[in-house]
């Protein structure tokens, strides 16, 4: 069971706050709100288009899907960022989701659309860009939320990619964090969505959620699909 709250309407982005008690209910929670998106995408569209998140939290959600029943073969995955380092090493967002989920379910290959950043950040966000040109707007964002405050590898002080002219796609060459050289996804294009989820769990999550809901412009803040966004977390990140 999970308890839900608006935050106030002077917040310019409409969240829902789903608390959920422990992580097996986030886990639950968040399965039943993908399988949801997507079906009702299947069944408007003939497809769900899906970005993926990277992390642990997401990772066990990806792992709890493989038993479920879904039009697997409809899936078009994309991914909110990638990290510039090869192809199999095992900081990759796409290696992560593969082997917790897509190894195990009948998603296309040709339909898994991972961001080549082993080939460098600038010519890899030009290519993502200019594959994501045929989708003018994706079916659900799947997002976490750094200690920071950052989404995707949107940071705070640098460029969100939130401007109407923006790239739909940001080469990062400074990251606070390694590997420094990285892709994302601009919230411009991330906001881009009928549904939008973070996923946030942990208590190192506790200052970056309480900015958050008091208004103060992270990253997160800056994904603002027309829908609004969910935030499924542990309820403890709202004491």
């Amino acid at each position: 069971m999970t308890r839900t709250e608006i935050i106030p309407p002077e917040q310019p982005q409409l969240c829902r706050w789903h608390a959920c008690p422990d992580s097996a209910a986030l886990n639950a929670a968040a399965a039943d709100f993908i399988l949801a998106a997507a079906a009702r995408a299947i069944a408007a569209r003939g497809e769900f288009n899906v970005v993926l998140a990277g992390g642990t939290t997401p990772r066990a959600v990806y792992a709890s899907l493989r038993e479920t029943h879904t039009a697997w073969p409809a899936w078009q995955v994309y991914f909110g960022d990638e990290r510039c380092v090869p192809a199999n090493h095992p900081m990759r967002n796409s290696l992560m989701a593969r082997a917790a989920l897509f190894e195990h379910v009948p998603v296309p290959r040709t339909q898994f659309h991972v961001i080549p950043a082993e080939r460098g950040a600038r010519r890899a966000a030009a290519e993502y860009a200019a594959l994501l040109e045929h989708v003018p707007l994706f079916d659900l964002v799947m997002l976490g939320l750094g200690e920071d405050g950052h989404t995707a590898s949107l940071f705070p002080g640098a460029d969100q990619g939130a401007a109407p002219d923006s790239p739909a796609v940001l080469p990062v060459s400074a990251a606070p964090k390694q590997p420094r050289e990285r892709v994302t996804l601009g919230a411009r294009r991330l906001s881009a969505a009928r549904q939008a989820l973070f996923l946030v769990a942990g208590a190192a999550k506790r200052e970056a959620v309480r900015r958050w809901r008091a208004g103060v412009n992270i990253p997160a803040a800056g994904i603002t699909p027309a829908a609004g966004v969910d935030v499924m977390l542990d309820a403890a990140l709202l004491a």
